[in-house]
């Protein structure tokens, strides 16, 4: 299993998304996930709506610093998909895939032979464009929906497969590690955390 971080590596909500809390993750050797999005020809970090000053695609490379360490794209405006393709060449780092982008847009990241998820919960019962994806985001809003089984047809299907930790929804998370823990061996499966020295620790 693999584990990454969730806006970074941060200790207070403040810290989400900024410079900080990458230095944090990548120093520890957990790679995260991030939202991407463009504002005036530029790809920036952020969640929500841009205000100024965000960190830039570039700088989170930067703090990256060669390491290679896996990035999961949350891709939140139509029509980057080449841009990133560029920046991510420029940097030399390979170990990225894109998802959570609309579904049409979905098509160019696709086309462009990004490593793309689709995604599956609760609300999302037939994953779009599931026969083309590389991987599978598997997301409970509500709670844990999904048996083992269900993880691991995706994994017998060659899919690689993320799972969202429930602490990013507001829930305890202990009941859902504990039933991943029969694929703590698996690498094609990474889980999404707030607290990944935790789930180190756990999963270890």
């Amino acid at each position: 299993m693999q584990i990454i971080s969730h806006r970074g590596y941060w200790l207070q909500k403040p810290e989400r998304n900024l410079p900080q809390a990458f230095h944090r993750s990548f120093d520890l050797g957990f790679g995260t996930e991030t939202d991407v999005r463009d504002v005036a020809g530029q790809l920036v970090i952020s969640h929500d709506m841009p205000v100024g000053g965000e960190l830039t695609l570039d700088g989170l490379l930067d703090i990256m610093a060669g390491r290679n360490l896996p990035l999961a794209v949350n891709i939140k405006a139509d029509g980057m998909a080449q841009v990133l393709v560029r920046t991510f060449a420029r940097y030399g780092h390979t170990n990225w895939f894109a998802f959570d982008m609309a579904v049409p847009d979905m098509r160019s990241y696709l086309h462009a032979n990004v490593i793309t998820y689709t995604r599956l919960s609760e609300v999302e019962p037939s994953p779009a464009w599931i026969e083309q994806a590389a991987g599978i985001w598997v997301d409970g809003f509500e709670g844990e929906w999904f048996s083992n089984q269900v993880i691991g047809d995706l994994l017998s299907q060659g899919k690689q497969v993320c799972v969202v930790s429930p602490e990013l929804h507001g829930r305890d998370h202990r009941r859902l590690w504990q039933q991943l823990l029969d694929f703590r061996l698996q690498d094609s499966l990474t889980l999404c955390t707030d607290i990944p020295e935790d789930a180190a620790t756990f999963f270890k």
